[in-house]
């Protein structure tokens, strides 16, 4: 489409090259638009919270919406894999355990907690002992586990080689390296000045992460800024079992191992992917810190996992040392920016939202090109943090309720 002067108008333009803005841009071009990414350094980068080789995908949250959204990500997920031809999901299952001695409430941990909101959401969930702990998994030391065995972990560099794949096949064009200067919403086109040259489209999406609240100031007129903090893992460990025990570690008998009530997980080895146990120790933001006998990852593997003793030990220093987005409220920023009809923004996945990223961009997408979401999103609404609302950004279309 072109203007009255004949100048070239997308349909899109995304700014930001993460797992987020591919998947909007993904999505905006199997429906037939023209669209364009721009990012400001390269696709992949290592620094991005979207790089990395493993992220778990799980739907144990303490909010019945949360739940349901990573439930219907999943869904989104497989329809994705589908229409690629690649397996993005290892279907290991994800474990939530916990040992009394450790946190002595049981009835008070993660894994209690989460699967009742599960099954009050209509997800399944499997209860194990300790005793059909010891005999399925050996390497354990707890009291009792909740099994959700639709999860796992997603295999990142297949969907990131899927995604850039799909992108090439729809003539979306991926510019790197690129520095926005300005943007102006004149309500019927986007025009977003680069060092480059300028992008015209009828519709912006903004997923650049810490970059986010550059762009909105870069954005004439909008006042919105959103209080995004940084966080990442405080360890990140890579452990290789002697050959002889690797098997019971695999991705076909290991499921991804959580105690997210220390701050702990575990991925499995993935044979491709990766051959080592990831055991990583962070600041989870439903669990308050301090409140148990684990400290690090080395006092995890000693009280709960010490089949993992004697392994050979190594930080993580290649991949998965990057930065979260934290949003001050630790609720996703998803929705129109306020004030402007053309423009959106997604942001604040707090180091839980890579499984999200089928349906933030299906959401991405529908904002951009459609009049609403079919999804509810009003508690994500970026205007929360500013003082205009835009009835359109947590519109449902009548047709497409879920």
């Amino acid at each position: 489409m072109t203007d009255s002067a004949g100048e070239d108008i997308l349909d899109l333009v995304v700014v930001g090259g993460g797992v987020m803005g591919l998947f909007t841009a993904c999505q905006a071009a199997a429906t037939g638009a023209r669209v364009a990414v721009l990012e400001a350094g390269r696709i992949g980068d290592p620094r991005t919270a979207s790089y990395g080789r493993t992220r778990s995908y799980r739907r144990d949250y303490l909010d019945t919406q949360y739940v349901r959204l990573a439930d219907e990500a999943m869904r989104l997920w497989t329809e994705f894999e589908g229409d690629r031809g690649v397996r993005a999901l290892v279907r290991c299952g994800c474990m939530n355990i916990a040992a009394e001695t450790v946190t002595p409430d049981l009835d008070g941990t993660y894994g209690r907690r989460s699967t009742a909101v599960m099954r009050s959401a209509g997800v399944a969930a499997d209860v194990l002992d300790a005793a059909q702990l010891r005999a399925r998994f050996g390497y354990l030391r707890a009291d009792e586990a909740h099994l959700d065995p639709g999860a796992g972990v997603v295999d990142l560099a297949a969907v990131t080689r899927a995604l850039l794949g799909a992108l090439v096949e729809g003539g979306v064009a991926i510019r790197e390296g690129v520095e926005v200067l300005g943007i102006v919403d004149d309500g019927e086109v986007v025009r977003v000045a680069t060092g480059a040259g300028e992008v015209r489209a009828r519709a912006l999406v903004i997923t650049a992460g810490h970059g986010t609240n550059d762009l909105l100031h870069r954005l004439e007129g909008c006042r919105l800024q959103i209080p995004l903090t940084r966080d990442r893992p405080s360890e990140a460990k890579y452990f290789v079992p002697h050959p002889a025990d690797r098997a019971q570690f695999t991705a076909d008998r290991m499921p991804v191992i959580a105690y997210l009530d220390t701050g702990i997980y575990v991925h499995p080895i993935v044979d491709g992917v990766i051959d080592a146990v990831k055991v990583g120790y962070y600041n989870p933001p439903d669990v308050p810190r301090g409140t148990t006998t684990i400290r690090n990852i080395a006092e995890f593997v000693d009280q709960c996992m010490p089949g993992l003793q004697g392994a050979d030990v190594s930080d993580v220093l290649d991949v998965d040392q990057c930065d979260y987005d934290l949003v001050s409220d630790d609720e996703f920023v998803l929705g129109l920016v306020p004030g402007y009809q053309n423009v959106s923004v997604g942001v604040g996945w707090r180091g839980t939202g890579y499984k999200f990223a089928p349906w933030v961009g299906r959401v991405l997408c529908q904002l951009a090109l459609k009049t609403g979401t079919e999804y509810d999103i009003t508690r994500f609404d970026p205007a929360r943090f500013g003082d205009r609302v835009d009835d359109r950004a947590s519109a449902l279309l009548p047709d497409e309720v879920h």
